[in-house]
């Protein structure tokens, strides 16, 4: 439950911005002149914030779609990505959220409109390239779906330009808003997994892997195209079985034909998000696993990771053909 909720002065007024706040009638509202005095400040504690996370409502001014990480596509070209929301419902101990943001406070940009704009200007300069937009980067797309409205929003607008793609990347079961409607072609719906043991451990506040998997069954048979992203894969002494286990539940449960994409990546992570993440949660087992520096990053050694590529790639195309299947890097 949302106990205080900054409203940027700005925008108070603002239609999107109204009909969030009437949804918490009992919340706090403070306002503030912009978002970052309150997300921004070095003297947080994620971990402490995390446990009563309140609700920031900004506009957005630029950056509103940039180009994705490389590794990060699923086959399309060109790639990008764009945040309506800062942070996420869910807490999960492997998410770079935790080491990138010094606050665990929402942030949602209520103008919509113009990331509309700008993603309509994207579509219009790549012709017939059918450009990838993903959301769910920096938040998961419909975890807060009857709050914001953000979906509903966005499939009204890649409704208009079949040239272009959406990815809603998510752990939510908030599809409600979806089975109202027709389902796009161009539209995505990427589920994110990790073995039952794995997610019983660091995935907190979570759905739990049957509801997901019902869910994107119900979408399956229901047309929209769907994804399976597991991504990272997190080690542990019996992956190989636990990996199988879940990729025989979730296909023996969707409709073959309406998936999409699977992608696979090993859990990696920027140094320096990797050291705020270990700080926060020094009795983590996560990060006391094989781990070494590669670089600017943090990941599994080299042996260890390649050993699970291989074995999930070789175990996921039993299901999957493979140009369907995508290594991710980023």
């Amino acid at each position: 439950m949302i106990e205080t909720i900054y409203i940027e002065k700005n925008i108070v007024e603002h239609e999107r911005a109204r009909s969030i706040c009437d949804r918490f009638p009992s919340a706090r509202k403070i306002i503030c002149d912009r978002y970052s005095e309150v997300f921004n400040p070095k003297a947080q504690n994620f971990r402490l914030q995390k446990r009563q996370p309140s609700l920031i409502l900004a506009e957005k001014f630029r950056h509103f779609v940039l180009p994705a990480p490389p590794g990060y596509g699923i086959g399309g070209s060109p790639d990008f990505y764009f945040s309506h929301m800062l942070n996420c419902l869910y807490d999960c101990r492997y998410c770079f959220l935790q080491g990138m943001y010094r606050s665990a406070h929402y942030v949602i940009f209520v103008n919509f409109e113009d990331f509309q704009d700008e993603i309509r200007k994207i579509a219009a300069q790549n012709g017939s390239a059918r450009p990838h937009f993903f959301s769910g980067y920096d938040c998961d797309s419909l975890a807060m779906e009857p709050v914001t409205g953000f979906a509903d929003s966005f499939l009204d607008l890649f409704e208009k330009l079949p040239g272009a793609c959406l990815e809603l990347r998510t752990k939510s079961t908030q599809i409600r808003s979806l089975l109202a409607r027709e389902a796009l072609p161009n539209c995505i719906v990427a589920f994110s997994f990790t073995p039952l043991p794995v997610s019983k451990a660091l995935e907190h506040k979570v759905p739990s892997i049957e509801r997901r998997i019902d869910a994107l069954s119900r979408l399956s048979r229901n047309g929209w195209p769907i994804g399976l992203r597991f991504d990272p894969m997190i080690y542990e002494t019996n992956y190989r079985s636990n990996y199988r286990r879940l990729f025989e539940r979730i296909f023996t449960a969707i409709d073959g034909r309406a998936l999409h994409s699977v992608s696979i990546g090993s859990f990696r992570l920027p140094n320096a998000f990797f050291r705020t993440m270990k700080h926060l949660y020094p009795e983590e087992k996560l990060f006391a696993s094989p781990l070494e520096r590669n670089g600017s990053m943090i990941s599994y050694r080299s042996s260890l990771e390649h050993e699970m590529m291989q074995y999930c790639t070789e175990a996921l195309l039993r299901h999957v053909p493979q140009h369907k299947l995508f290594p991710c890097s980023s």
